[in-house]
């Protein structure tokens, strides 16, 4: 049934009756999201749209949210580097839209060719609003009367994924991963069943398959264990899209556009099942460390470090502050690979100002996590990932925690010998 509404007058006494045993069989207003490798070409469209008609001619109303083509985001920022080296947020936006734009139109017209009525919108069509920041604007509503009119009419609406309208009127993008975004708000503004992520993979995993390669795909994920899976390296699907359903209570599965075979479904925890102690491994390769080492142990000292880190708009992920010995201390924090060069600029530029010794930038570390929602009560957990690391000689340089997820940072030429080994300790190739 819908997330957080009660069954419509559509949900027929069949999918009431398969709802319990099979969810995916009792949809009746889906949201599906594809992705860029989903719609690549010519023939992956046609695909789309085959499977599209099937979901249709079933009796279910469907809604499409659709990515640009392939690389073609890339291919349009490309672009745009080689005619301005100012790239106003405005125009871009206008521009990287422009691939959703295409696609939207493209698979409406392979929706029709196989006796589909369908609808094309742009993102402000489609009524979803924006706030004024360009090239990752965020949703502030969702306005989605002509969406709710085609479906009315039986038409199935195409909607520009990552893409919206802002509260000044400009087109704005809503940033990579945000057609994961425009699919789950229009599935909350329509209270949809379910909300499918299709893209070129088949599920959530208990590790990257192409380092693990005993690694299981996961039934069912808690929006929390999600969330820290994506927070550690899980690329897809896009963070804020989770964070936005779970919000909402919005469910989403995520599946293989390429298999179509039920992947992996994200919702609210079961209070009555028991969960796994750790449901996945992750690792991350886009992060690097910057210490800042002998600064005097006075109040004030990191305030003023991690001011002027913001006031340049760095993302500190981990922070850590050693032990104070004789008055100083280190204080190591990560950052994005791609604000490594600012992050040192800017601490060096304090060094003196705040008594530091020196500052050191390493550009050649990688974290491994361990996420799992029973953790919380599986008391030596952190034991056995610790143990596991030193038996294969894995050097632990920074520690970070949550109640469901353990973070360690290690050097980036090992980590992919931590994550299977940590995969083996905890035995997740089983069921």
């Amino acid at each position: 049934m819908r997330a957080g509404n009660p069954v419509g007058p559509h949900e027929n006494a069949l999918g009431r009756l398969w709802a319990p045993l099979v969810p995916w069989l009792a949809v009746a207003l889906v949201v599906m999201k594809f992705g860029g490798t989903s719609v690549a070409d010519a023939e992956r469209m046609r695909a789309v749209a085959d499977y599209v008609a099937r979901t249709v001619r079933r009796g279910n109303q469907v809604v499409v949210a659709v990515s640009a083509m392939g690389k073609e985001t890339d291919e349009l920022l490309h672009l745009a580097g080689q005619v301005s080296d100012t790239r106003p947020g405005r125009e871009m936006d206008m521009l990287i839209t422009a691939g959703e734009r295409k696609a939207m139109a493209l698979l409406c017209m392979a929706l029709h060719d196989m006796g589909i009525s369908s609808d094309s919108f742009t993102g402000s069509q489609a009524g979803i609003i924006t706030d004024t920041d360009h090239t990752k604007a965020k949703i502030v509503d969702v306005r989605a009367d002509r969406v709710r009119g085609a479906l009315a009419e039986g038409r199935v609406p195409v909607v520009g994924g990552a893409q919206g309208v802002s509260t000044n009127r400009d087109v704005t993008f809503l940033g990579r991963g945000g057609t994961d975004t425009t699919a789950v708000a229009l599935a909350q503004a329509l209270c949809a069943d379910a909300c499918e992520i299709y893209t070129d993979v088949s599920g959530v995993y208990t590790a990257d398959p192409r380092v693990v390669p005993e690694a299981r795909r996961l039934k069912r994920v808690s929006f929390e264990e999600m969330l820290e899976l994506c927070a550690s390296g899980c690329p897809k699907p896009a963070m804020r899209s989770v964070e936005f359903a779970r919000n909402h209570g919005v469910r989403l599965h995520v599946r293989s556009a390429f298999t179509w075979e039920p992947g992996t479904w994200i919702e609210e925890e079961d209070p009555e099942l028991e969960q796994a102690i750790i449901s996945a491994v992750t690792s991350d390769t886009s992060e690097a460390k910057v210490t800042v080492t002998g600064v005097p142990d006075h109040p004030g000292i990191a305030a003023r470090l991690f001011r002027a880190l913001a006031e340049r708009s760095i993302n500190v992920d981990m922070i850590q502050q050693n032990v104070s010995l004789a008055g100083t201390t280190d204080i190591s924090f990560t950052v994005p690979h791609e604000d490594l060069s600012t992050a040192d600029e800017v601490s060096r530029s304090l060094q003196s100002e705040i008594g530091a010794d020196q500052v050191l930038a390493d550009p050649d570390v990688a974290t491994v996590s361990i996420v799992g929602a029973g953790m919380k009560t599986h008391p030596g957990v952190s034991a056995t990932m610790f143990e596991t690391l030193a038996n294969e000689g894995i050097n632990i340089e920074m520690i970070s925690t949550s109640s469901i997820r353990l973070t360690c940072v290690v050097r980036a030429d090992v980590v992919d010998k931590a994550v299977v080994a940590l995969h083996r300790a905890f035995k997740l190739e089983g069921e």
